[in-house]
């Protein structure tokens, strides 16, 4: 991997002013000159996902033929890792362990949970500088790709992105739509406001919950959790209850929706949520539930940071009101909701307040390739469809049957991989939207171990 440093304005209206390095790598093509194809910006998502390893690690899972073809550049946004990273301090009680309940059921704790979003906000300008905020902003870091582009002497930039990845691609399609290459754009964040998209997002948790609790009560031998969804449900309520009356070692009910929400994201996890869950009931101890690394270390703190700085940089926020409004109505679908990824609600205090939501997507742009699962719970699969509007010609790759984030170079499917490697090397945009056959729910059938 070769690494360097590219000096782009703060302000890209302003190309004489402030100056930020943002940090730069890339592998090249392993095939031929003939075989060349150009580059392949590559992004994790986010906001506030480094991408700078991310040339090495996702290239390693790409399709032969695409590593073949093109130059895979990653690059650490603005604001993130080695490009200007920013930093929030106590982002109002975000590292605290145990953290407060996220869930709010009375006025009350409504109130205590606003002045904790009103202290994010405040953090975020003394840590990162209230001048600084309108411009660590998804347009912004679009403008700094198409730097990047010319740096390197490419007429276009090819180009990746997964998650958040999708609305960073889409952003520059709306401002260079002619220095668009191939464009793939996995696992689809909608043309929404950042607050809508959290509430959307919150609710597809949900149905990915009793997803949870229908798998694991057919496993009862496995997990022994319950025979019925409601009795796995039951079970999970107690761990949540048992650990907000009593926190173990700094972890309660915070960190447990916390885990609950990653591990929902991805089907692979969910056997070992079910078997933390009945560890918990067992002995006591929620170590099965936590993290591999803390929520305090400086990469995630500085990943939150940014996370919040860019969401609230993007377009209007929310008021107070309506995120009061928006809780509720999550609740009256389910009184114990995860609102883990209710991030923008510090948007409704933030320091500065942008004029327009960022654009996405122009019918200048040549076709791009959305890919999805069908039952994606942290990118549902509707922010697909409705960003297709906004690019027109191109093509919604679906992988159906499937139930986690994520899917190109990531799934092991051969008909998705296939279809996009195809658009990547050969141009080949499919005539139709593409349908492929996915791996259902996750098998198990070992026995729970004995006690």
């Amino acid at each position: 991997m070769e690494c360097g440093r590219l000096t782009v304005p703060l302000d890209r209206e302003r190309p004489s002013g402030p100056r930020i390095e943002i940090a730069v790598s890339r592998v090249p093509a392993s095939g031929t000159p003939a075989e060349r194809r150009g580059i392949l910006l590559v992004n994790p998502g986010g906001p506030g996902g480094s991408g700078l390893p991310y040339a090495v690690t996702k290239r390693a899972k790409l399709p032969a033929s695409v590593r073949r073809s093109y130059d895979v550049i990653g690059f650490d946004p603005r604001g993130v890792g080695h490009s200007a990273p920013v930093d929030c301090g106590a982002m109002g009680g975000l590292f605290a362990a145990p953290g407060a309940d996220p869930v709010p059921t009375t006025p009350r704790a409504e109130r205590t949970y606003l002045a904790s979003q009103r202290d994010m906000a405040d953090d975020c300008a003394a840590g990162a500088g209230t001048e600084a905020l309108p411009y660590l902003s998804t347009e912004q870091t679009a403008s700094d790709m198409d730097a990047i582009r010319a740096a390197l002497g490419e007429p276009r930039a090819g180009f990746l992105g997964i998650s958040y990845g999708s609305y960073l691609g889409a952003a520059y399609a709306a401002r260079f739509p002619h220095r668009v290459g191939r464009m793939v754009l996995d696992s689809v964040v909608g043309p929404w406001d950042w607050h809508d998209f959290d509430v959307i997002q919150s609710r597809a948790m949900l149905h990915a919950r009793d997803t949870f609790f229908a798998w694991t009560a057919e496993h009862a031998e496995r997990f022994g959790l319950g025979a019925g969804a409601d009795d796995v449900r039951r079970s999970y309520l107690r761990v949540r209850q048992g650990l907000a009356a009593r926190p173990v070692n700094g972890f309660g009910p915070a960190e447990f929706d916390r885990a609950v929400y990653r591990a929902l994201g991805r089907t692979e996890r969910w056997a070992g949520l079910a078997d933390g869950l009945r560890t918990y009931l067992t002995d006591g101890s929620p170590d099965g539930l936590r993290p591999a690394s803390a929520l305090d270390s400086p990469e995630s703190r500085n990943y939150e940071a940014a996370n919040r700085i860019v969401k609230c940089a993007d377009g209007p926020g929310p008021t107070p009101r309506e995120v009061v409004a928006d809780i509720r109505r999550i609740r009256r679908v389910d009184p114990q909701p995860v609102l883990t990824g209710l991030e923008a609600s510090a948007c409704a205090y933030w320091h500065h307040r942008p004029n327009h939501r960022t654009a996405l997507g122009s019918p200048a742009a040549p076709p791009v390739l959305l890919v999805a699962s069908a039952h994606d719970p942290v990118t549902p699969i509707e922010g697909a469809r409705r960003l297709r509007e906004v690019l027109p010609g191109s093509r919604l790759v679906t992988l159906d049957d499937d139930y986690s984030h994520g899917v190109f170079a990531s799934r092991g499917n051969a008909c998705v991989d296939g279809a996009v490697a195809a658009y990547l090397v050969d141009g080949t945009v499919p005539a139709a939207d593409v349908r492929c056959s996915g791996p259902g729910l996750p098998v198990t059938a070992a026995a729970a171990p004995s006690k």
